[in-house]
C-alpha cells in the first residue's frame, strides 16, 4: 500500500490544497487506486502532484471516496470528471459516499457543468455507503464509521489484505471510529486544533491517542488550522516525533508506505 498526500490543508488554507489522498494497493482484482476526498483546491493539486506519475493522473483512479458533503471535501469532483473526460478516459469511475451521495453528486456536477454527465465518455457509478457494514471499494476491503463532525461524515478503513489505513475525513473519533482503526498500519486523522473540544473537529491529542490505541506504526495529521500550522508547526512536529511519528505532519507530495 502506498499513500500520496495530494493535499493536507483545511477548508480555507490559501497555501495548502484541501486534504486529499491517493492510495495505491493490491486488491482482489489486482492493482487498485483510490482518491480519498477532492475539495475545492484538490483537483488542480492532483494534476500537479509530482509524486504521482503523469500518466496515472491523466488516467485517474479506479474510485473516489467522499467522506462528507462539505465543499472542501468534494467540490473538486466536477473538475476531475471534466479533466478525465477531456483526457479520453473510458473505464468506469466508482464514487463512494454516505447516504444521499447519488443526488448530491449529480447536483454539484450539474451546477458546475450542466451537460457534463450526459457526455462523459465513461460510466459514473455513485454508490451510497452506510456506517457499519463491509463493502468492496475497487477490490479493496472497506468499512466506515460515523465521526463527530458537524454534518454526517464517514471515516474509512481501507485494507488490501496486508496493510490497512484509517482515514478520518473530518471530526473527532467516536467509539465506532476507534473500533474501526484497531489494527490499522496508518492513521490519517484530521487535527484542526491541539486539544479536544473544538466543535465538529479533531485534535492532535486525539490523533496521538488514536494511533496509540490502534497500534498503528504510522500517523499523519492533516487539516490543521492554517494559523496553527504556520505558527506552531515545529512544535507539532516535535510532539509527533517524540511519539514515534517523525513524518506525522506531511507536506503536499509526501508518500507513506506503511
Amino acid at each position: 500500500m502506498r499513500v500520496t498526500f495530494v493535499g493536507v490543508g483545511e477548508a480555507f488554507d490559501e497555501a495548502l490544497a484541501n486534504t486529499s489522498l491517493f492510495v495505491e494497493a493490491r486488491g482482489a482484482g489486482g492493482r487498485a487506486t483510490v482518491l480519498l476526498d477532492c475539495g475545492f483546491t484538490a483537483g488542480a493539486a492532483f494534476f500537479a502532484c509530482p509524486a504521482i506519475d503523469a500518466r496515472e493522473r491523466e488516467a485517474g483512479p479506479d474510485a473516489v471516496w467522499i467522506s462528507h458533503f462539505h465543499g472542501d471535501h468534494f467540490f473538486g469532483l466536477p473538475y476531475l470528471l471534466a479533466r478525465w473526460h477531456e483526457a479520453g478516459r473510458d473505464r468506469p469511475l466508482a464514487v463512494f459516499g454516505g447516504p444521499g451521495a447519488g443526488d448530491t453528486v449529480a447536483t454539484v456536477v450539474d451546477a458546475a457543468y450542466p451537460r457534463l454527465r450526459a457526455k462523459l465518455g465513461f460510466a459514473l457509478d455513485v454508490r451510497e455507503v452506510a456506517p457499519g457494514g463491509a463493502f468492496d471499494l475497487a477490490g479493496l476491503a472497506g468499512r466506515a464509521a460515523a465521526t463527530g463532525h458537524g454534518v454526517p461524515c464517514l471515516a474509512l478503513r481501507l485494507a488490501d489484505g496486508e496493510r490497512a489505513l484509517y482515514y478520518s475525513g473530518d471530526g473527532p473519533p467516536t467509539p465506532a471510529c476507534r473500533e474501526l482503526a484497531m489494527g490499522c498500519d496508518l492513521i490519517v486523522q484530521e487535527a484542526y486544533g491541539l486539544a479536544p473540544g473544538i466543535p465538529g473537529h479533531g485534535s492532535l491529542e486525539e490523533a496521538l491517542d488514536l494511533a496509540r490505541l490502534s497500534g498503528a506504526t504510522a500517523l499523519a495529521v492533516v487539516h490543521v488550522r492554517r494559523e496553527l500550522r504556520r505558527e506552531r508547526g515545529q512544535d507539532i512536529r516535535r510532539l509527533l516525533a517524540a511519539a514515534g511519528h517523525p513524518s506525522g505532519l506531511p507536506e503536499p507530495g509526501a508518500v507513506i508506505a506503511p
